[in-house]
């Protein structure tokens, strides 16, 4: 009898063990699951009682690195050749403490502008200096003569995906709406537009509004990191903006500061898009696409690693080459001494060579 009143007490504790065990899981799970609701929304209440969300959090951390850049150009391509003056306002982004700031080549007229007065956060505002521009890429670096700043924080935009969250920060339509925030996703990676200066290739588009004025600002990811610098927008339809990876800015950036200067390595040919070539002169090659070149220049890096006109660039190292923007663009991952393997096709058959520059 003793026995079975043990056996019916062991059974009725184990049943309410059991029962407490299963409750507490359900009161775990439940905090479990708001705490993860919470998260995905990713709102934060601070001090003062004010919720926090991510354009909010992404604005605070960027907008102090985000300048006005306004700039006079004086013209005498007219018909009488008078010179006239013409103002232009633009976006940039500071990348260096020590007074680096990077923007699009256009908003600095190509390097033609004459001043360049560049307007902080804070409300103040000093004279720039142009270093470096380049129209192809539609890039420069200004300089101004001011220490402390705070630079934004570069991301990585080969991590880039279309469908990711996207923000920009700049001046559309001019100071009169300075430090405008809009916001989109990546709509679209890759993208090639036709510019007056060139073919762009590479581009990210997104829906984030941008318009004249925004040119030269940060495109920005969740984490408030710059992953693209703005550059144009299509005339034609609305929600369709382009940004030129934070990637191909970088190491332009990283030399200018560490030296002051940037010097590109130079491969020492005249070429012109394979594309443009066969549809200029009627003649078919091989290759599918690449950059055909016309000549190669004496004591280059070109003549000396054994490339012959009429060659076409299709790889420079591990990038495929379809434009003159590609071969450009690639050209800019090296400086003068470096080596890299170009790939070139010659009457259909694919020739690597070693080139230092």
């Amino acid at each position: 009898m003793s026995s079975k009143r043990g056996i019916g007490l062991i059974v009725i504790v184990c049943i309410i063990t059991g029962m407490l065990s299963s409750l507490l899981t359900v009161v775990l799970m439940k905090n479990s699951i708001g705490k993860s609701e919470s998260n995905s929304k990713e709102i934060v209440i601070n001090d003062d009682g004010k919720s926090k969300n991510i354009y909010h959090a992404v604005t605070d951390k960027a907008m102090p690195s985000v300048v006005g850049i306004t700039t006079t150009t004086i013209d005498t391509n007219n018909i009488f050749a008078i010179p006239t003056q013409s103002q232009g306002v633009g976006t940039g982004v500071i990348v260096d403490a020590n007074g680096y700031i990077l923007t699009n080549s256009h908003v600095v007229s190509d390097g033609k502008a004459v001043d360049v007065n560049v307007l902080f956060n804070d409300g103040s505002n000093t004279t720039g200096k142009v270093l470096w521009n380049d129209p192809q890429l539609d890039l420069a670096m200004v300089k101004v003569d001011k220490k402390g700043l705070t630079p934004a924080e570069l991301g990585d935009s080969d991590n880039v995906r279309t469908g990711d969250i996207a923000i920009a920060i700049g001046n559309p339509l001019g100071l009169e709406f300075q430090k405008s925030v809009t916001q989109g996703i990546i709509s679209g990676l890759d993208r090639t537009i036709q510019t007056e200066k060139s073919n762009m290739t590479g581009l990210m588009q997104t829906d984030a509004s941008i318009n004249p004025g925004n040119s030269g600002g940060p495109l920005l990811n969740e984490k408030g990191q710059v992953i693209g610098v703005n550059t144009a927008k299509a005339s034609q339809a609305e929600g369709l903006g382009f940004a030129i990876p934070i990637n191909t800015a970088k190491p332009i950036v990283e030399q200018i500061i560490k030296t002051g200067k940037f010097e590109k390595a130079t491969l020492g040919i005249k070429g012109i898009d394979l594309a443009i070539f066969e549809s200029s002169t009627g003649t078919k090659l091989e290759a599918e696409e690449g950059v055909y070149i016309a000549e190669v220049l004496a004591n280059t890096a070109a003549q000396r690693s054994g490339i012959q006109a009429g060659d076409v660039i299709v790889k420079v190292g591990d990038t495929k080459i379809a434009t003159m923007s590609d071969l450009n663009k690639s050209l800019y991952k090296f400086s003068k001494g470096d080596k890299a393997s170009i790939v070139v096709n010659r009457g259909g058959k694919e020739i690597k060579m070693d080139v230092k520059f």
